[in-house]
């Protein structure tokens, strides 16, 4: 079936045009017109901090000019689109994030750093951050997709490892980004293993709307907004991804009809997690928008 037309990009497009940031703007002409790595690129600099991070909200809930991982993470999927994580940015990305790894490998999702600037009420802020599976899987991922090769990376992709096969208990985002880790991991092996034993996680705990005419189904993790949910296609965002296997296909089609009919009147997407700021929501719909229709198209 397919999920996406010239009516659903056109749409998108009117928006983005209209109330995207320059950022989302070059990445929907890279991706869905003519391809221009060049213009991606330049617009990610402009969050580029004097210490080789990034900030200045380039992921919307991070404000403030301190770099920080979860920046980090965003910034290697959007290199990783204009194909440019093989040469010195990787290798800059990665010398940035070894700078504050703790002694097993992993980073923390935000740093103490951020206190003094605005950040949303969910995004605790500890002294002494501990690394997560969700900054370092996610800076990992794309990086490991791409071959690249660095002294940091083993020690990330070995936490990541040991986190994944720790989980007994998880959310939605820490899910999606295991699953995003599996995709990318070169133990094949090892992968399909974790993320069978994960998909019967999600589902046991009920973290995922499979059925959008019912979402009193879902458990929604504490903390989250009250609509805050994950759908089939969030852990497997293309066919391609292990988490495919977790969904039937009937599963699947109804999350893909629930996301071809969330596209508003304005041609963007809504965010579904909690709207703490309306600058930030202002800022988030385009970077999900351009994901809505990445998703629609990878299962065209």
């Amino acid at each position: 079936m397919a999920w996406i037309d010239d009516s659903t990009i056109e749409r998108a497009a009117d928006y983005l045009w209209t109330a995207g940031r320059v950022l989302e703007q070059r990445r929907f002409t890279h991706l869905f017109g003519v391809p221009d790595p060049a213009g991606v690129l330049a617009a990610l600099d402009a969050y580029r901090t004097l210490d080789g991070g990034w900030a200045y909200g380039l992921e919307p809930d991070v404000r403030g000019p301190a770099a920080q991982p979860l920046a980090a993470g965003a910034a290697a999927r959007i290199t990783a689109e204009a194909g440019a994580l093989n040469g010195p940015r990787g290798t800059e990305l990665c010398d940035w994030a070894a700078t504050l790894t703790t002694p097993d490998g992993g980073v923390p999702a935000v740093l103490p750093s951020l206190r003094r600037y605005p950040h949303p009420p969910f995004l605790p802020i500890a002294d002494d951050p501990p690394a997560e599976l969700l900054a370092t899987g996610q800076i990992a991922a794309p990086l490991l997709r791409h071959g690249v090769q660095h002294p940091w990376l083993k020690g990330a992709q070995e936490f990541c490892r040991r986190t994944i096969e720790a989980i007994d208990t998880t959310h939605p985002y820490e899910a999606i980004t295991a699953v995003g880790f599996l995709d990318a991991s070169p133990d094949r092996a090892w992968a399909a293993e974790q993320a069978a034993r994960l998909g019967e996680l999600v589902r046991r705990q009920q973290l995922v709307l499979l059925d959008p005419a019912h979402p009193e189904q879902v458990r929604l993790a504490p903390g989250y907004a009250p609509r805050e949910y994950h759908l089939p296609h969030d852990f497997a965002p293309g066919p391609d991804s292990l988490a495919r296997a977790w969904f039937s296909d009937a599963e699947l089609e109804r999350g893909l009809v629930h996301l071809a009919s969330a596209q508003l009147p304005d041609g963007g997407w809504p965010i579904n997690w909690a709207r703490w700021s309306e600058s930030t929501e202002h800022e988030a719909r385009p970077g999900v928008t351009l994901g809505a229709l990445l998703t629609l198209r990878s299962y065209a």
